[in-house]
């Protein structure tokens, strides 16, 4: 059964078998590479799949969380993404000691002229120009 909601008749279905999220694939020049840096900064392992230099699967060490897939990529990364991971420490202070670890590793701070007055995340990128955030969960915004 469809049901609709909001202006325009966008909806969503009821009762029915649902889609999830498999794996989210990042796109990298240097898989091997981008995978060391995802693999610290998120306690990854490669996963028993088969991988080369093109295609590498990482999972969480203690089994939670979703996988991530590296991809070679020669499209260069986007200024603005549409779509970019955004990464959740505990607190205020976690933020600060995370994106300072994320940084030792590798990451970049990103000069972001976007940030509102008051910003609850901190852009950066990864070893590849793939943007993404560190929010600061304690504000709860």
């Amino acid at each position: 059964m469809l049901v609709t909601r909001g202006a325009g008749g966008a909806g969503y279905w009821q009762n029915s078998t649902m889609l999830r999220i498999g794996t989210i694939v990042i796109g990298a020049s240097d898989v091997q590479r981008a995978a060391a840096f995802w693999s610290q900064a998120l306690n990854y392992v490669p996963s028993h799949e088969e991988s080369d230099d093109d295609w590498l699967v990482l999972i969480s060490a203690d089994g939670s969380g979703q996988q991530i897939a590296i991809d070679a990529s020669t499209t260069p990364s986007e200024a603005i993404p549409r779509v970019h991971l955004d990464l959740y420490p505990d607190d205020a202070t976690g933020q600060a000691e995370e994106v300072e670890r994320l940084i030792s590793i590798g990451a970049e701070l990103v000069d972001w002229g976007l940030y509102p007055d008051d910003p609850d995340f901190i852009v950066l990128a990864d070893t590849e120009g793939n943007r993404f955030c560190v929010i600061d969960t304690s504000q709860g915004g």
